[in-house]
């Protein structure tokens, strides 16, 4: 059984700070989202990234795609093969082609194609298998092109790899992502709002119930780093208490879209 999980955690990161339509983000609140803002904080976020070890390539900002800056969906990296996703927005339509170019000089590529829809903010790496949200933003069709791909991924050298066994659909309400309500903390170990914490799809793992602060359980874990939104002391505090050392970056521009700390970066 083959793990997609990176040895050691991820190194690389691909990021892309917002542009200045980033003000006409896709988002569920009213709120007025400061561009100018969101690019300093984008700034410590990439920092952030920086201190936990990771390696951060910055592309420039991209003023055709106002939600461009979420690194996460449009494509993800699983055990050396690199999946172009496909949008269940239909104003994010095209990122993906932004991303392609630069993915296939380092992985083999496998894409979804309509009618399927994934997005990386769906989908949670576990040791054993891979858990994938059933969203507005990922459908049935693109979930199961997902588990083709990874049964049939081959390496750099065109050799096959033994594929992860399982990949599991679990159904998300009341959030834009599966990583909105769950994040990973370690290969054996979630943080999950209270609604999620108890689902049997987290069988056999560790599950650390997220405080009531928002997007409390939308972190990213690396190695023995987490970053945390900075408005999260409850969150962070809770953390620490669990041996992480915790980097508070300030993402209140992003939330203001939806987004959190995951959704800025594309790593494996």
């Amino acid at each position: 059984m083959a793990s997609l999980l990176p040895l050691g955690g991820p190194t690389r990161a691909l990021v892309r700070p917002p542009g200045n339509s980033f003000r006409a983000a896709i988002s569920s609140t009213a709120a007025r989202i400061d561009p100018v803002l969101a690019r300093r904080q984008h700034a410590e976020y990439c920092g952030a990234l920086r201190e936990a070890g990771v390696d951060v390539t910055v592309l420039e900002a991209d003023e055709r795609y106002p939600d461009a800056c979420f690194m996460q969906d449009p494509a993800l990296v699983l055990g050396g093969l690199a999946v172009i996703g496909r949008s269940g927005a239909a104003s994010r339509t095209g990122e993906e082609e932004t991303l392609a170019p630069l993915l296939a000089e380092r992985f083999p590529i496998a894409r979804i194609v309509a009618p399927g829809t994934l997005e990386g903010g769906d989908v949670m790496v576990l040791p054993d298998r891979v858990l994938v949200g059933a969203s507005g933003r990922t459908n049935r069709a693109g979930i199961a092109q997902l588990a083709l791909a990874l049964s049939q991924r081959r390496g750099p050298d065109g050799a096959w790899v033994d594929p992860i066994p399982v990949v599991e659909e679990l159904r998300v309400a009341g959030a834009l992502h599966l990583l909105s309500v769950a994040t990973t903390l370690g290969p054996d170990a979630i943080l999950a709002t209270p609604d999620y914490a108890g689902l049997p799809a987290f069988r056999g793992l560790e599950v650390v119930t997220a405080p009531d602060e928002p997007h409390a359980a939308n972190v990213l874990a690396i190695r023995s780093f987490v970053i945390v939104p900075a408005e999260n002391l409850t969150t962070a505090a809770l953390l620490r208490s669990l041996g992480f050392t915790v980097l508070a970056v300030p993402v209140s521009e992003f939330a203001k879209a939806d987004g959190g700390v995951t959704c800025l970066s594309l790593l494996w």
